[in-house]
Formats: C-alpha cells, sequence, structure tokens
C-alpha cells in the first residue's frame, strides 16, 4: 500500500499531491468531529436531567478534539507528503511539538470531564454535605497537580526533541544541582505554601464551602489553590490568605465535622418577666418555623445585673445561614411577645422616694 502511494506521488505534480494531503487531513478531522457531534448530541436530546454524561464529553472534548485529529492524522501522513528531507525533518520536529502540546491540552479537558462525573456524584446542594466537601476539596488540587505534571512532562519532551538540548543535559547535571539548592533557599516561602497546601489536601482542616470565621471576618471557602485560599465574606468580599495561614495560625471553623450549629439569642428584660410564658411562646414559634432543625430550642436565665435579668434563647438549625436567620426571627417575635403582652416587663430604670425628692415613678428605657 505504501509503495504504491509512492508511486502514484511520483505521477503527479508535488504541489497537487501536497494539497490532496492537506485536503485529506481537513476531511478526516471534519469528518470525525461530525460524528462524534452526532452522536452525543443525540444521546443529549434523550437525556433530560441536569447532569449528561455524553453532554459532559462534548463541551470539554470537542475543541481539543477539533485540532488533535487533524493533527495526528498530518503527522501519520507526513511521510508521503512531497518535500525535501530537510524540510520533512524540520516540519516532522515542529509537528511533534504541535501534536505534544496539543495532546496536553486534550488531557486538560478529559480531567474535566471526570471532574463533572464527580461532581455529579457528590452534589454540594443538601444540608449536611460534609462528604461532598471533602471529595472537592481533594479534586481541586489533584486538579492543579495533574495539570502541574503535564506541563512540566511536555515541557520536558519538548526540550528533548532538539539535539543541543540533549547535548547539554549531561553538562548542566552539575549545574542544576546548585542552582536546585539555591532556588530552594529563595523560594522557600513558597515551597512552604506549596507543602502547606499537600497537608490540607489530605488533612483537611478546611474545605470548599466550610463556614470559617477568619481575621475577625466570616465568610465560606471559595476556593483553594496551592498557594492561597479565598474567603467569600458574608457581604460579597473576597479574603484572600496564604494557604500556610491555615497550618500556622487559629481559626474558626463552624462545619469541620457537621454543618449543624447552634445560635443563641440573648434579651435583657425586667425582673417581672414572665420567664414560664415566654418560655411557651418560644417553644410554640420554633415547632412552625422551618429554619429549626428541632435538636434544641430552650430559653434560660444566665444572668441577673443591678436592674435586668439576662435570658439566652438557644437554638439549632442544619447550618449557619440557617442558624442567623433563625436567630434575628427569634429575637424579633420575643420582643414583639413581651411588647404585646408584657410591656411592664421591658427594662425599666425604677426611682424611690427619698429625702428631697417628691415623686416615685417608673421610666422606661
Amino acid at each position: 500500500m505504501n509503495f504504491r502511494l509512492i508511486e502514484i506521488s511520483k505521477q503527479l505534480p508535488f504541489w497537487l499531491w501536497n494539497s490532496i494531503i492537506i485536503a485529506f487531513v481537513l476531511l478526516i478531522g471534519l469528518l470525525f468531529k461530525s460524528i462524534i457531534t452526532f452522536i452525543l448530541g443525540r444521546y443529549h436530546k434523550k437525556d433530560d436531567i441536569r447532569y449528561s454524561f455524553p453532554h459532559s464529553i462534548l463541551t470539554h472534548l470537542s475543541r481539543p478534539l477539533n485540532h488533535f485529529i487533524p493533527i495526528l492524522t498530518l503527522q501519520v501522513l507526513l511521510p508521503f507528503i512531497a518535500l525535501k528531507n530537510t524540510y520533512i525533518i524540520f516540519a516532522s520536529r515542529w509537528l511533534s511539538i504541535i501534536l505534544i502540546i496539543s495532546f496536553s491540552h486534550l488531557l486538560f479537558k478529559a480531567f474535566n470531564v471526570f471532574e463533572d462525573y464527580v461532581y455529579h456524584l457528590y452534589d454540594l446542594n443538601k444540608s449536611d454535605n460534609l462528604k461532598e466537601r471533602k471529595i472537592r476539596t481533594q479534586m481541586q488540587f489533584i486538579r492543579q497537580i495533574i495539570k502541574v505534571t503535564v506541563i512540566l512532562i511536555a515541557a520536558s519532551v519538548i526540550l528533548l526533541t532538539f539535539d543541543n538540548v540533549r547535548k547539554l543535559g549531561a553538562g548542566l547535571l552539575t549545574g542544576v544541582g546548585i542552582s536546585g539548592i539555591i532556588i530552594g533557599f529563595a523560594a522557600q516561602k513558597s515551597l512552604g505554601n506549596l507543602l502547606a497546601g499537600f497537608q490540607i489536601a489530605f488533612t483537611q482542616p478546611i474545605r470548599i464551602d466550610d463556614v470559617l470565621v477568619v481575621e475577625g471576618e466570616w465568610g465560606r471557602v471559595e476556593e483553594i489553590t496551592l498557594t492561597y485560599v479565598v474567603l467569600n465574606i458574608w457581604d460579597q468580599r473576597r479574603l484572600i490568605l496564604p494557604i500556610n495561614y491555615f497550618i500556622e495560625k487559629p481559626f474558626q471553623n463552624w462545619t469541620r465535622s457537621t454543618s449543624q450549629i447552634l445560635g443563641t439569642v440573648f434579651l435583657h428584660m425586667d425582673y417581672a418577666v414572665p420567664i414560664d410564658l415566654l418560655r411557651e411562646a418560644l417553644s410554640k414559634f420554633l415547632e412552625t418555623n422551618v429554619l429549626w432543625d428541632k435538636r434544641v430550642g430552650i430559653l434560660q436565665v444566665t444572668d441577673s445585673k443591678e436592674h435586668t435579668v439576662e435570658l439566652r434563647a438557644l437554638v439549632s438549625a442544619r447550618n449557619s445561614s440557617d442558624a442567623f436567620d433563625l436567630r434575628c426571627m427569634v429575637r424579633e417575635h420575643l420582643i414583639k411577645f413581651v411588647q404585646n403582652n408584657f410591656p411592664g416587663s421591658l427594662p425599666t430604670v425604677r426611682y424611690r422616694k427619698t429625702e428631697g425628692i417628691h415623686h416615685n415613678e417608673n421610666l422606661p428605657i
């Protein structure tokens, strides 16, 4: 077959033969893409759910295959192109480099397909998503490690295609060892962050979507990279911290083992407040509130001061966001209950009649 193609190539003008080869390469690429798009498109139409594996392949691999298939085909047919040996060697080298880059891009997108599948299995949209957050945190680190590894391997293979680089390799070994020590000292801080990233990926003091209190700021972990962490603050600001911060300094993690949390509401009332009735009002309110997870709902007297008593309502919720809203609702409901039913139980300042003072009254604050 090869001899026959060579004979045909000799009978045609070189420009015509080369044009046929290039047209064939483009046709193969177009045909392959059309077939894949048609097959995956039919599967996608049959699948009405939010996640579809064929759709994920189509989304991520369509563009990389657009250039990978034609380049691979051209690499295979390169020996049949009518060119001088010098040009063939030059074209083969640069075509190999382009093929390596294209294949690296294809690997990146193939991992995205796998990532979509994992994210579908471990969906964050549930009340207690501890396991899902563990998996997603590890996936972020694995994705970054794979990208760095693929880039380093691709760059090494590309450099090895040049003869001069291979000849210099032996002479550079000693120099690389010495320079590596120097660079290691210079990049000690960056390497510390990198090692901290690996430690966090597997020990997981923090995870994606964890609720943290850091530097006095409340927010959720939005992104974890190999060198820094992005915290989405409640008012939509972003707090960016070096990743070794979470190894070296203390911080609060409200979702370390579970997303369930207790919320407190403090009220200061007069000594005349009917505590039992207030406790009953709290219980009735919680029973009708969807934010309460039915674990804890109590009212206690936690302190007594000169003019007031301190009441603490302790309520539980599925997560910190629900707990915050529930605390606000409980505080508002109890205050309204006292205002409407026992206004005399609001904090007051009492004045007693003493010598030289001719009035005795209660003034609400």
